[in-house]
């Protein structure tokens, strides 16, 4: 079988002096910076709501802490602890090593939504609303995190015969896979960001606190479940039940909660 060659890719971007500044770090920062700046544009398309651009610049610093030590909490909980339990009570300060890898999305979301919750209750408006705004950017992290897995060489697809396979180092240089990074960066990144993007130009839905939110959580989980048939399982924790893997349960009560979100935000907005 034949495969396309990976790309020799410097997993370090840029080297000054001792410091490393690696591919993964930037796509983190441009997905807080990106999404720094369109959450602010969009929240001043209704100036006269809250969350507005100075929600939008105070909350930053505790959406960045809610991903990280979310998904770090998140990675350690649904896929060490119940597989290799010894790894994390014999060192269980690998939770905070953040730079040796291990990062869970469904962790980093949950961390944002303790973030928005704690954040708008304290200032006292809905946190569906913030919610929304912080939905929209959502995809902009995702899309160049996904390109950073695919330069790291890491979360590759399974193997597969599909002509534009690629042989990754670390799945065997001979065993053609599927660059499912690349799949994830086009269905969570550019597909559901651009749905997004075209249902927060709508007034109508903006005004409707939740529909963004809940369309981010159904859109998301869709398009994970179904990534994760052409996706490595992890090897600690291969397949559940011999068919599904633990991205796709996490996904599950993603999307229920959104289709949930969606129709308590259309109930609501009607009866109004």
């Amino acid at each position: 079988m034949t495969c396309l060659p990976f790309p020799d890719i410097d997993p370090v971007a840029v080297t000054i002096g001792p410091l490393l500044i690696r591919w993964y770090a930037l796509s983190y920062l441009a997905g807080f910076i990106g999404g720094w700046m369109y959450g602010g544009w969009l929240a001043d398309r209704d100036p006269d709501r809250r969350p507005n651009r100075e929600d939008i610049d105070n909350i930053l610093p505790w959406l960045v802490l809610g991903v990280i030590l979310g998904g770090r909490l998140g990675y350690e909980l649904f896929y060490v602890l119940p597989y290799v339990p010894e790894s994390l009570i014999a060192d269980p300060w690998q939770v905070l090593r953040i730079w040796e890898g291990g990062m869970s999305f469904h962790g980093g979301l949950l961390g944002v939504v303790v973030a928005i919750v704690s954040y708008s209750l304290y200032h006292k408006f809905n946190p569906l609303a913030m919610g929304d705004i912080v939905s929209t950017v959502v995809p902009i992290g995702l899309f160049f995190g996904r390109l950073a897995n695919f330069a790291n060489g890491e979360l590759f697809g399974r193997p597969t015969t599909v002509a534009w396979a690629v042989c990754f180092p670390h799945g065997g240089e001979d065993v053609p896979r599927h660059p499912s990074q690349l799949y994830e960066a086009g269905l969570e990144g550019l597909l559901l960001g651009a749905v997004l993007f075209f249902l927060a130009r709508n007034p109508n839905i903006r005004r409707k606190p939740g529909i963004l939110f809940g369309t981010l959580l159904v859109g998301y989980g869709l398009c994970r479940a179904f990534v994760e048939y052409f996706r490595e399982p992890d090897l600690q924790v291969g397949l559940i039940f011999e068919y599904v893997t633990m991205g796709q349960l996490l996904c599950l009560p993603m999307i229920i909660a959104g289709a949930v979100i969606i129709q308590y935000a259309r109930t609501k907005a009607a009866a109004k």
